[in-house]
């Protein structure tokens, strides 16, 4: 074999790795990490309901504005939300489905999956009750759960309690829905495309990805340039949760489901990481050269460390399991064309728009109603306690799930 075709050999494995075989859940798990503690030194933590949520806020602000805000709710919704180019929650968004729909594109996964009528119709449900839960909890499962522990806030660790509950629901419903419901199981139907044309599709949105990151970049404002990071950021995490498959509620259901624990070894490595990188972001509280905080200690500290969080867990967490897919495996999931997931975002979206705007309204959160503000550090714990009640947390729910593996004694059964 010439040195030219070993060479192209050696391009074509390395496409393959990149770009067509799925990625082992624990590798995906340490870039998903990485990439978070990155976007939090560029900016910002991460989240999935922000976008949606602004998503929701432009609907109904289109509705209220159309009906002159006759209808009760709507009202809340007189003011224009931040455009959605430049609200950054919106921003990680695209930035986040872009990046799943080009790894599916050029890992030849895309295609226009429409499922039976009845999960159309679940759908429905599922987006409700994941923006609901999103919005009593102060998050979905990233900004809610990963991001929450990851940045050293008590809530996260509510939530984590009832997102348990509500999947174990979920999958209880599931099983008796096997059982029991016939109806709407046809109508499922899949339109793909040729390969060659998803490479070139893929090709065209990393060059529109490249291209947003630059028209951000040459803003006059700070604020405008600093979503370029971003976006390309986000679009990082799309790609790899899609290259790795890597949902966070799957981690949650297959240990009761089948007893498989990868994808929950891979969480609690990941967020073990996050929460390394927030201790040296938060500690000291670095500021940059105009003497804005580089990562403030309040950064996904939500009032929700009580019912609120445990609640909103369990209702997004058997919505999660309604929709197939957690608040950023829905994302990339629509990233791959599954018709289902596409129904699921408006009605997150507009019911966590609803609920967020009627907390807000009525100041729930900052008067204690569903929670305290609990910052770890700040309690007797400080920043090491924290660290390691974290690494500790992570560690048992590494070792029970691998327990369970063995001898599936946390499956439910049908």
């Amino acid at each position: 074999m010439g040195e030219e075709s070993v060479f192209a050999s050696k391009v074509k494995g390395l496409y393959k790795a990149l770009c067509q075989t799925e990625w082992n859940a624990t590798t995906a798990g340490i870039i998903v990490g990485l990439l978070t503690i990155l976007i939090m030194a560029w900016w910002r933590p991460w989240g999935a309901v922000g976008a949606v949520r602004n998503w929701g806020d432009w609907v109904l602000y289109g509705i209220a504005h159309m009906t002159g805000s006759d209808w009760g709710f709507l009202g809340l919704f007189d003011e224009p939300p931040k455009h959605w180019l430049r609200s950054s929650g919106s921003v990680i968004g695209i930035g986040f489905v872009a990046g799943a729909f080009l790894s599916a594109n050029l890992g030849n996964d895309f295609a226009l999956r429409f499922p039976p009528i009845l999960e159309l119709v679940k759908a429905m449900v599922a987006g409700i009750c994941m923006g609901v839960g999103a919005a009593l909890a102060g998050g979905c499962n990233v900004g809610g759960f990963y991001c929450a522990i990851g940045n050293l806030a008590a809530n996260g660790f509510t939530m984590w309690l009832g997102l348990v509950i509500g999947v174990i629901i979920g999958l209880k419903y599931i099983y008796w829905e096997m059982e029991h419901i016939t109806w709407g199981s046809g109508g499922a139907k899949t339109i793909d495309f040729p390969y060659a044309l998803k490479i070139i599709i893929g090709i065209i949105t990393l060059g529109l990805l490249i291209w947003g990151a630059y028209q951000y970049a040459g803003s006059d404002s700070d604020y405008v340039a600093s979503l370029s990071g971003i976006l390309i950021i986000s679009a990082g995490l799309g790609y790899t949760m899609q290259r790795g498959r890597w949902c966070m509620v799957q981690g949650f259901r297959e240990p009761h489901m089948t007893g498989d624990c990868k994808m929950a070894k891979s969480v609690a490595l990941s967020i073990a990481i996050v929460a390394v990188g927030a201790v040296v972001l938060k500690y000291g509280v670095p500021v940059r050269a105009d003497g804005d905080p580089v990562l403030a200690p309040i950064n996904y500290v939500r009032g929700t460390f009580g019912w609120g969080s445990i609640v909103g867990g369990m209702i997004f967490g058997f919505g999660a399991m309604l929709a197939g897919g957690c608040g950023t495996g829905t994302l990339w999931r629509v990233g791959e064309g599954q018709i289902k997931l596409w129904l699921v975002v408006p009605f997150f979206g507009i019911s966590n728009a609803i609920m967020d705007a009627w907390f807000k309204d009525n100041d729930f959160e900052a008067d204690g109603v569903l929670g305290k503000y609990v910052y770890l550090p700040d309690t007797f714990l400080g920043y090491g306690g924290t660290l390691a009640l974290i690494f500790i947390a992570m560690l048992l729910w590494y070792l029970i799930v691998d327990w369970n593996e063995d001898t599936n004694k946390l499956l439910v059964e049908m």
